[in-house]
């Protein structure tokens, strides 16, 4: 969790500087070409300006979020934000190993899965030795929970 934390921080330090310094500088060099109403320049530095300020409040949104997250709450024996879960992908006979993160942390290459994904929506709240049926895209697929780490267990 800190992790993506810090990792929010970063960009918002990013952009925040972006804002502040560099597209104030873009937009005054732009000006000064003459007529706006055909600057291709300042148009495409106000839209710059526009969506960096858009994602800053959606970035700043989410770390406010993200620091609301009891960790109390997740649960110690059930699969939950931060869990590892090792599954029988009943159809595939393969087992699979996914982490349970949050949607910015999401990278299915890496078995990454976000809560919000419908695979890590039907692992929340399961506990080893659960059976569990997502609906997919594609189907349905059958998974049986066969080990968890949860959160608190690797903060250990």
């Amino acid at each position: 969790m800190d992790a993506l934390k810090k990792k929010l921080q970063d960009e918002i330090t990013v952009l925040e500087y972006e804002l502040r310094n560099e597209l104030p500088k873009e937009i005054l060099k732009a000006r000064a070409h003459g007529d706006l109403r055909e600057n291709a320049e300042f148009h495409a530095a106000k839209e710059r300006q526009r969506y960096v300020d858009a994602r800053l409040s959606g970035l700043k949104k989410r770390l406010a979020d993200l620091s609301l997250v009891n960790m109390d709450k997740i649960p110690r024996d059930r699969v939950g934000l931060g869990s590892t879960v090792l599954v029988l992908d009943v159809d595939k006979d393969e087992e699979v190993r996914y982490r349970i993160v949050a949607s910015e942390e999401s990278d299915a290459a890496n078995n990454k899965i976000s809560t919000s994904s419908p695979i890590g929506k039907a692992f929340l709240g399961k506990k080893v030795g659960d059976e569990v049926t997502v609906v997919i895209p594609s189907g349905k697929r059958q998974f049986e929970i066969i080990e968890l780490a949860t959160i608190h267990d690797l903060a250990e």
